[in-house]
C-alpha cells in the first residue's frame, strides 16, 4: 500500500476527468466502427428495420374524436317568502346519552 488515496476536491475532479475522458473515447471509437461499416457495406439490420418502421408510421392515420362538451345547465330556484311559504322544521335537539341523565338524576361521582 505504498499508493496512498487522494481524498478532497481534487482526488474527486481526478476522477471525473479520467472518467468523462473514457465516456469520449468509448463514444469516437463507437462512432468510428459504425462508419468504417458503413464504408465497407456491413451495416446493422437494426437501421433497416427502423426505415421500414418509419414508413409504417407514415401511412398510419390517428383519428381522435373528442365529443362536443356543453355548458352545464343552470337552473333558477325562487323561494317565496311569507304566509305561502312551508314553515321551517324545528331542529331536533340531541339525545342525552346514559351519563347525562345520570347527573341530571343527581348521581354525580
Amino acid at each position: 500500500m505504498s499508493e496512498e488515496k487522494e481524498v478532497g476536491f481534487f482526488g474527486q475532479l481526478k476522477n471525473q476527468i479520467i472518467t468523462g475522458a473514457g465516456v469520449i473515447l468509448t463514444t469516437l471509437g463507437t462512432i468510428f466502427i459504425d462508419e468504417i461499416k458503413s464504408i465497407v457495406g456491413i451495416e446493422d439490420e437494426t437501421e433497416q428495420v427502423q426505415g421500414a418502421q418509419q414508413s409504417n408510421q407514415q401511412q398510419q392515420n390517428v383519428v381522435i374524436n373528442i365529443p362536443e362538451q356543453k355548458a352545464a345547465e343552470t337552473k333558477t330556484v325562487i323561494i317565496k317568502e311569507g304566509a305561502a311559504a312551508a314553515p321551517a322544521a324545528k331542529p331536533t335537539p340531541p339525545k342525552k346519552t346514559d351519563t347525562e341523565k345520570r347527573k341530571e338524576e343527581g348521581l354525580d361521582w
